[in-house]
């Protein structure tokens, strides 16, 4: 199977259940609290390695990860609807789905919303005037809606920023300038 597929039946799988999920907290109106739930249990995979570990190891089996979750999701306060969609994704083994569920349930937030969501990748956290800077700059870019923006950190780029706003992106990282400059020298030998 090519990369091409598998992430092909990642998207699809993530989609499905971002969408069942979105339907029923919107039919409860909780879309914002289940948002909330998903991002918090998205930081807790991002600052543990047991955790980050846990979700993307096929080693372990449903009943385990199930259990681990769940005693996890209780720790934390974590309920309703996005427990049991993070239990359910658990018991299906498809866990190692749960950050493309999150960023599909986002989009579908902001579709409603009638905002456009922007992946962006930086090499240290964005502080809040960081943040609402570059919404300020993409403001003109999504065509006057309004921006979501969907961070991720990644310590490899060095610095600046990699930002996918549709089918436009934007990397002004120092690990690709400095990709470039590698090239660059090397023809010139």
């Amino acid at each position: 199977m090519r990369v091409a597929e598998t992430t092909s039946i990642v998207s699809g799988v993530a989609e499905r259940y971002a969408g069942a999920l979105f339907e029923v907290a919107e039919e409860a109106g909780v879309i914002d609290a289940v948002g909330t739930d998903l991002d918090s249990f998205q930081a807790l995979i991002d600052e543990s390695a047991d955790l980050a570990r846990l979700v993307r190891s096929p080693i372990f089996s449903a009943d385990e990860q199930r259990r681990a979750v769940n005693a996890v999701l209780e720790r934390v306060g974590i309920s309703g609807f996005a427990a049991n969609a993070i239990l359910l994704v658990a018991a299906n083994r498809r866990l190692f789905v749960f950050s493309d569920i999150r960023r599909a349930y986002k989009m579908r937030v902001a579709a409603r919303r009638g905002e456009v969501t922007a992946d962006v990748v930086s090499a240290e956290p964005l502080s809040e005037s960081q943040a609402e800077a570059l919404k300020t700059a993409l403001l003109g870019i999504a065509g006057g809606k309004g921006v979501v923006l969907a961070t991720k950190v990644d310590s490899s780029l060095i610095g600046g920023l990699v930002v996918k706003i549709g089918s436009r992106m934007v990397d002004t990282s120092l690990k690709t300038k400095l990709s470039s400059l590698k090239v660059a020298l090397k023809e010139v030998r």
